[in-house]
């Protein structure tokens, strides 16, 4: 069922909806990294001054320099675990049109679900968006502990993410939210399965930008074939 559900989305990729999406997701992604970036700078440019007198050392030149190339590193290490996440919840706004795409070509026979008002489909992925900082930002706290496993924290807990999120946002469409999340605790390991193979690439450069579309796609077709088996 997951396969299935992967490689019919996989069969898909190429739909002009589908790559509108993407561009959408990772340019408001960019832009939210950029902003987070210009607020650290304009931090420390009001910090304090370039020199700093240190006892028994005496004056030390270019502190603002130094602390601007640091948060340049930082903010490139914050990307490469932030900006598929990231991506991911930008992508939670289009969800219905990829949605949508997957149904038209696959399940034309269904009925168009009612489409959620813009302020409900705001709300739930500004929640969305908050949801995948915190829980990227505790795995990134947990690096230091888990050592050589620290990739397995990054995988385990977007796996969990994506498939809780894009699970319930598929099947909300049609069943509503509460209905969609005891759908969801029904199907919860099988969802968490999906979810990590929709996380592995996540830490492969460029490719992890086109997992959210895929990811949607890919929980469309399995909360279809969930129902079909009676949910």
């Amino acid at each position: 069922m997951i396969l299935g559900s992967f490689l019919a989305a996989l069969g898909q990729m190429g739909d002009p909806r589908f790559f509108r999406v993407m561009l959408w997701g990772v340019a408001l992604s960019v832009a939210l990294l950029v902003a987070v970036y210009a607020g650290f700078l304009m931090l420390i440019d009001a910090a304090g001054p370039e020199t700093l007198e240190i006892p028994l050392i005496g004056p030390v030149t270019g502190i603002q320099t130094l602390l601007s190339w640091a948060s340049g590193l930082f903010m490139l290490g914050l990307s490469i675990f932030l900006m598929a996440p990231v991506a991911a919840a930008f992508t939670g706004l289009f969800l219905e049109d990829v949605a949508q795409a997957v149904e038209d070509r696959h399940y034309p026979h269904l009925p168009p679900p009612p489409r959620p008002s813009f302020m409900d489909a705001a709300i739930a992925n500004a929640n969305f968006i908050g949801l995948a900082l915190i829980v990227n930002l505790g795995a990134l706290l947990l690096v230091p502990f888990a050592g050589p496993f620290a990739v397995l924290v990054f995988w385990a807990a977007n796996a969990w993410l994506l498939g809780r999120e894009y699970f319930t946002m598929a099947a909300a469409r049609h069943l509503g939210r509460s209905a969609a999340r005891a759908l969801y605790r029904r199907n919860s390991a099988r969802v968490w399965l999906a979810g990590l193979l929709m996380t592995l690439p996540l830490s492969l450069p460029l490719l992890n930008l086109v997992i959210p579309v895929l990811g949607a796609a890919t929980f469309t077709h399995l909360f279809h074939r969930i129902m079909a088996r009676g949910g």
